[in-house]
């Protein structure tokens, strides 16, 4: 399987943490998180492959993405890892969980899902690709912005951080997430401890969604951040950092089943 050599920062010391942005966003999304967690955990930020300045390669899978991650942990020499997951970030972190169990430490969903698209979603991403493949990423950057955040003051940045993503990066993603498996059936492997954090003015994933992930997990819970919408590392930094700090410290005091 192709593997590519991600762009990443990496920030702190303690216990490793991968923290994976969503579509189409890059590393920086974190920036409010890591000011929280950079004293007590080991943070890695990549950008995903074709995104940010990661280079894109020729086989672009969900599955893919998540073999990058650990290449890059293998290149860090970590052996075990929590993984977060934003958005697109979570799929991947679920491909990470089936096909890595033993190199997941701990496990974080946020704003994403185990379920896959549905025809009708299918379609609107592949009517996206056609979107970008003519008109670039401009038209998706202020359509897509708005809907991405509760708070109307985080538009402008989330924008600018998007009209940073390379087109071909952004398609490459979008038939990715299109192809992706549904993941449901296997959430009940995912044997560490596991936080589900939702915004409850979500508009892309429901909260019942977020219910699913909680009940089929062993060792879930969830935490729900009031006015969040899709990006809670943006407008509920403080939250989002507590959420991923007792993530960490159940981690340390997990045992096995």
């Amino acid at each position: 399987m192709e593997t590519i050599q991600l762009n990443y920062q990496e920030i702190g010391t303690g216990f490793p943490v991968v923290l994976l942005h969503g579509f189409p966003l890059d590393h920086s999304i974190w920036d409010p998180v890591v000011a929280y967690l950079k004293e007590e955990a080991r943070l890695i930020l990549p950008d995903l492959r074709g995104q940010g300045s990661s280079p894109l390669g020729k086989e672009n899978s969900i599955r893919n993405m998540a073999e990058d991650v650990l290449d890059l942990l293998e290149h860090l020499k970590i052996s075990r890892a929590v993984i977060v997951g934003h958005s697109m970030g979570g799929y991947i972190a679920l491909a990470f969980a089936r096909a890595h169990p033993e190199r997941l430490a701990g496990f974080a969903m946020v704003a994403s899902q185990a379920e896959a698209d549905s025809p009708e979603k299918k379609q609107g991403r592949l009517n996206s690709v056609e979107e970008v493949r003519q008109h670039g990423v401009r038209r998706l950057a202020e359509t897509m912005s708005v809907r991405l955040t509760a708070h109307p003051e985080l538009v402008e940045k989330i924008k600018k951080i998007i009209l940073r993503a390379k087109p071909e990066g952004v398609i490459a993603a979008l038939k990715a997430m299109a192809d992706r498996p549904d993941a449901t059936d296997w959430l009940a492997d995912i044997n560490v401890p596991a936080v589900v954090i939702s915004g409850d003015s979500d508009a892309f994933i429901p909260l019942e969604r977020a219910e699913t992930l909680e009940r089929l997990m062993p060792h879930a819970w969830r935490v729900i951040l009031p006015g969040a919408g899709h990006m809670p590392m943006l407008e509920a930094p403080r939250e989002t950092a507590h959420a991923i700090r007792e993530l960490i410290q159940m981690v340390m005091d997990f045992k096995e089943d």
